[in-house]
Parts: C-alpha cells; sequence; structure tokens
C-alpha cells in the first residue's frame, strides 16, 4: 500500500479528517471548497463525491491545487504566476515553495528557476531561489 501523502505529522496543516492523511496523491480529490457535490458523511467524518471518491477541501492547507486527481486522473501539475516586481519574487516564491504540497517541490524549483531566467534575465535565479528558501 501507498505511504498516505501527509504521513502521520500532527503539526500538518491538513484537517484530521482529510483524505490526505490516509491516501496518496491521486487518491483523492481537491475541491475549492465544501459543497453539495462532495457532502460531509457524518458516519466516518469524511467528504465523498457521488462516485464515492474522496475529496480534500482545503487545497491551501494540503499544498494542491484544485483538481479531480481520483475521479477524473488529473496529472499533477506546479503552476506559477511571477510578479511582475523583481522584488516582490523572494516573498512570493517563499510562500509557494514552504505552501507546497512535497511533491511538487522539485516541480516548482525547476519550473521557477526557468521563469525567473525567461522573465528576469539580469538576476541571477538560483539566488533568489536560495533566498526564498532560506
Amino acid at each position: 500500500m501507498a505511504e498516505p501523502f501527509v504521513n502521520g505529522d500532527v503539526l500538518h496543516l491538513a484537517c484530521g479528517v482529510c483524505p490526505s492523511r490516509r491516501l496518496p496523491v491521486g487518491e483523492f480529490d481537491v475541491f475549492e471548497r465544501p459543497s453539495k457535490e462532495c457532502p460531509y458523511n457524518p458516519a466516518d467524518g469524511y467528504r465523498y463525491t457521488a462516485d464515492g471518491t474522496p475529496v480534500c477541501v482545503h487545497p491551501d492547507r494540503v499544498g494542491l491545487p484544485v483538481a479531480r486527481y481520483k475521479s477524473e486522473n488529473a496529472p499533477l501539475t506546479a503552476e506559477l504566476h511571477l510578479p511582475p516586481d523583481p522584488s516582490e519574487l523572494v516573498p512570493y516564491l517563499h510562500d509557494v515553495l514552504y505552501g507546497a504540497a512535497p511533491v511538487l517541490l522539485d516541480q516548482f524549483i525547476a519550473l521557477a528557476s526557468a521563469e525567473i531566467r525567461r522573465q528576469f534575465p539580469d538576476l541571477d535565479a538560483t539566488d533568489v531561489l536560495r533566498r526564498a528558501m532560506g
């Protein structure tokens, strides 16, 4: 059996009944918020879609983009929108990297490095990333 996405870390921001605490990424969907599409099941404390897919309703807490990972086999992808002002890069990237799901960190770092070089060719992308992670 695959490891759960959140592996017993009691300090993790994921809710105590989040499917990320018992299932690996790809085995549950992530919705933007609670909705009628994923009602709460009082029998076990989880939320499910009509077809029985477990649902997390706090993407910011688990660091995953909203997507139908299980029910529609959506790919897990990192997406960045760098600020136009280079002075905002370090705080923006700090928040993105520290809020990201661990499975996305490599993607975010590679994407950020390429995007910094593309949008801000005068900046040292490695230095910006080091400061963001420091």
